[in-house]
């Protein structure tokens, strides 16, 4: 059962053992997602309350998408799932991390790939002024 962080002291929060996750004004709280076996980070979304407790009860990741306004089973149109083997909350518990396994496939990403983050950004000034250059492709 989540409890609401609201009825928590600080010292509740960081060093208790109740879940009371913190949504931001908008009712959302960021999830890193890694896979399970290799700890590689697939994406970042975005949870509301309802995603939160399908994600629970299922076992599968359920976000909120900022863009459509609508809840969404990661895998319905794709087919990779992502079946939740561990989930972790951060010491303020506005953030989860979901330990997955992929289903169906080895992309997270909607592009195809693995993981969302496909693209190395140069460290340093950018010699044609403004932001530094994105290489694609793994290191």
């Amino acid at each position: 059962m989540i409890a609401s962080a609201d009825a928590h002291s600080t010292e509740l929060l960081e060093n208790g053992t109740a879940f009371t996750p913190r949504f931001d004004e908008n009712g959302l709280m960021a999830a890193i997602v890694a896979e399970a076996a290799s700890g590689d980070v697939l994406m970042l979304a975005f949870m509301n309350a309802e995603a939160l407790t399908r994600t629970l009860e299922t076992g599968e990741a359920h976000f909120w998408s900022r863009s459509r306004r609508t809840l969404w089973r990661k895998g319905e149109t794709s087919g990779n799932v992502l079946r939740v083997i561990e989930m972790r909350t951060d010491c303020d518990q506005d953030c989860v991390l979901l330990r997955v396994e992929i289903g169906g496939g080895e992309a997270a990403c909607h592009t195809g790939r693995k993981s969302c983050f496909y693209r190395r950004v140069e460290i340093g000034p950018s010699s044609q002024g403004g932001w530094p250059l994105a290489f694609i492709g793994d290191d």
